[in-house]
């Protein structure tokens, strides 16, 4: 119902936008940043078209130079949108084959020079993972949702995936950890009243902290950052 809202209170402009962002996503010649600038303006148009407000703390804890790997958790389809509005630096995303061809995400994809990955394709897994690694290695910043699906249980995490901090141990980068907060509401409930999604950037984790660690380890510590931020950020709200 809210995307029916979306796509109803930006009937007019709507198509400018969408021919703009699939402009950069065929077009090489359009650097990401552009494709990112863009994107970023029509996803802000979107969400306060949606009655969704972006409540994002944290900015200054992102790395003063690029190439970086976010790590948040996974709520959603919305969880995109969230980064996008609220991220001061462009970055792309990697994102699973079976929600790649949903319209304008894909679109979206393509404009930012974002990655399919096909969980199923071992070896096409490995590309992709050494793409990404090769590109956050020459200042490209990249979003990866290390739980590798969504959770459906709220504002509550799965474990996070080993394999998902392979590009990050490669390309020898930051890790920033972020916590969502009931991204899941905007698409997931039939309500289409104004609400709040929280995005939480988190101190960054530098390569000299986590070199020695095993994939397994990581994953694990970057979880219980993201969920004790969660729950510390809830309980704030509730005192309140």
């Amino acid at each position: 119902m809210r995307i029916v809202m979306m796509a109803f209170r930006l009937f007019l402009k709507t198509p400018y936008y969408f021919l703009r962002i699939w402009y950069c996503s065929v077009n090489p010649k359009v650097s990401y940043e552009e494709g990112f600038r863009i994107a970023k303006k029509a996803t802000t148009k979107a969400n306060k078209a949606g009655k969704v407000t972006i409540d994002a703390r944290g900015m200054e804890n992102l790395p003063k130079e690029n190439g970086f790997v976010l790590f948040p958790n996974h709520q959603g389809l919305f969880d995109v949108l969230a980064f996008l509005e609220s991220c001061p630096v462009p970055f792309a995303f990697v994102i699973k084959k079976e929600a790649s061809n949903v319209i304008l995400l894909k679109q979206i994809i393509g404009s930012l020079g974002s990655k399919v990955i096909d969980r199923e394709d071992i070896k096409q897994s490995l590309t992709i993972i050494n793409e990404v690694a090769k590109e956050v290695k020459e200042g490209r910043n990249f979003l990866i949702f290390a739980e590798g699906t969504r959770s459906k249980n709220g504002n509550a995490l799965i474990d996070f995936k080993g394999g998902s901090f392979k590009s990050a141990i490669k390309a020898k980068c930051p890790i920033v950890p972020c916590a969502l907060i009931d991204a899941y509401k905007p698409f997931d409930e039939k309500s289409v009243k104004p609400l709040t999604v929280t995005v939480l950037y988190l101190d960054p984790i530098y390569y000299e902290e986590y070199k020695q660690m095993k994939s397994v380890e990581i994953a694990a510590m970057v979880k219980q950052r993201i969920e004790k931020a969660i729950e510390k950020a809830i309980d704030k709200q509730n005192c309140l």
